[in-house]
């Protein structure tokens, strides 16, 4: 093992008196130390990052597009590395990982187009007597420095999803990650500063939640970007001023199988929503609604698919489950499946554990009030349950806290609008999982799931600020 991996501010490497082991969630052991920036080095972070608010912001947009396309330039060199370093910190499977280094450099590589594009608009002004020359231009500029806090399951996508819009829109960013998954932010860091990114534009800096706090507090920061729990991002909205929050929160993903859908391929689906990376995604298949003259017929599909899928060792190339990303996760998991089997759940498959990892879980015979149903599980548990009508099925999907994204299998056109009108999310999903995410795509959800939008596009537009020039014009005196 390395000495202790040190943090980025300012464009330097800079160590502290205080160290965090970074623990592989498969095995159990230790596979690095990283530096815990300080108090003091939270502030020096702040000052960098301000500093390096002014230089981004004088950068042209061909600067930006050379800046975003260079990081994703070596991001791809860095792959293999980054797929193993995830393997390693995350669990993640080696599929996953590789996918996951892909959209990465699919989200730079976006972002680099849209540093070209930030649109604005020409507002006529002359509506009434009086007004006549008046014109209105409008153009967005950066808000200036932006505080991103990423969680543990997409260790590099989800930090690059706050990284490249901020860069791309001229803002500069500090990025507090999550601390079971430090160092593959760190390793976007030294991309970052190998490409070119000015002094302070991107600083990287693990910590605890005391220091965590004090960056969110502080009001030279004018935007909070954090995705997480919701206890957590609620809290942290509450505490954060002023400042503009983007909150990319949890869910209870549901989805609703029709008698005239496709049903090998709405059971395929579910499977590989449910249960991949172990069903730690925010958007993970976790209720599923099934008309009840399909229901039997549906479950034994959707049984057969997730009994082929493999769990294990993260490296391994066959394994689609690998370990929840601490055994205290995967202990609360199968807390959650006991607990409903004690209030009249049956374990239809799986159930069992080993460790960090736990057997991919279908649970029928659920109630609404189970955590199983109403809570996020955030582990490989999928439910089943039947419904009579289109509309009760809809509604059962909203009895939620939650409203990211839901699915709905179905040929009926007009079942697909009815649902995308009353279904309360971010996001439908027809003959699609919720699972499914183009990295380009507004993302984001209502009620506890969070505000804002993500998605390059859409995160740009947060992290700029309309202004208006209005012009009062004049015929030319001669």
């Amino acid at each position: 093992m390395q000495g202790p991996r040190p943090f980025l501010i300012g464009g330097q490497w800079r160590q502290s008196d205080s160290i965090a082991p970074v623990s592989n969630p498969f095995t159990g052991t230790v596979i690095a130390e990283v530096f815990q920036a300080s108090s003091a080095d939270a502030e020096a972070a702040v000052v960098s990052t301000c500093a390096g608010a002014s230089a981004m912001g004088s950068l042209s947009s061909h600067a930006r597009y050379q800046l975003l396309q260079k990081i994703a330039g070596l991001l791809y060199d860095r792959r293999d590395e980054i797929v193993q370093l995830m393997i390693a910190e995350a669990g993640k499977p080696i599929s996953d990982a590789k996918r996951e280094v892909s959209r990465a450099v699919q989200t730079f590589t976006v972002a680099a187009e849209e540093s070209r594009r930030i649109p604005g608009d020409v507002i006529p002004l002359d509506w009434t007597p009086g007004t006549d020359g008046h014109l209105g231009l409008l153009r967005r500029f950066p808000i200036g420095p932006v505080l991103g806090i990423t969680p543990f399951n997409f260790p590099l996508n989800l930090v690059a999803h706050k990284v490249a819009p901020a860069l791309a829109a001229g803002n500069s960013i500090l990025i507090k990650p999550a601390p079971q998954t430090p160092l593959t932010a760190l390793v976007l860091g030294e991309i970052a500063v190998e490409a070119g990114v000015p002094p302070g534009g991107l600083n990287v800096i693990p910590c605890d939640n005391q220091v965590a706090q004090q960056l969110v507090v502080d009001p030279r920061f004018k935007l909070l970007s954090f995705t997480g729990s919701a206890a957590v991002g609620w809290k942290l909205k509450a505490l954060s001023g002023k400042k503009k929050v983007v909150l990319e929160l949890g869910g209870n993903a549901g989805v609703i199988v029709e008698p005239d859908a496709d049903l090998d391929f709405a059971a395929q689906r579910c499977a590989t929503g449910g249960f991949g990376y172990a069903g730690q995604t925010c958007i993970s298949v976790q209720r599923i609604f099934v008309h009840h003259s399909i229901a039997d017929l549906f479950t034994t599909k959707l049984l057969l698919q997730v009994a082929r899928l493999k769990s294990g060792d993260p490296a391994d190339s066959a394994t689609v489950i690998g370990p929840l990303i601490n055994q205290a996760a995967s202990r609360r998991v199968e807390e959650w499946i006991g607990e409903a089997v004690s209030q009249g759940a049956r374990v239809l498959l799986g159930g069992k554990r080993m460790g960090s990892v736990l057997e991919a879980t279908v649970l029928g015979h659920v109630t609404p009030a189970m955590k199983v149903s109403c809570q996020e599980v955030f582990g490989p548990v999928v439910t089943v349950s039947p419904y009579q009508q289109f509309q009760e099925a809809i509604d059962a999907l909203n009895q939620s806290d939650f409203g990211l994204q839901a699915g709905v299998f179905t040929k009926n056109v007009d079942k697909v609008f009815h649902a995308f009108r009353h279904v309360e999310v971010g996001a439908l999903l027809a003959n699609e999982i919720p699972t499914f995410r183009a990295d380009h795509m507004p993302y984001g959800g209502v009620k506890d799931s969070g505000i804002g939008r993500e998605g390059v596009k859409a995160a740009i537009e947060d992290m700029t600020e309309p202004r208006l020039l209005v012009l009062n014009l004049k015929p030319p005196s001669d």
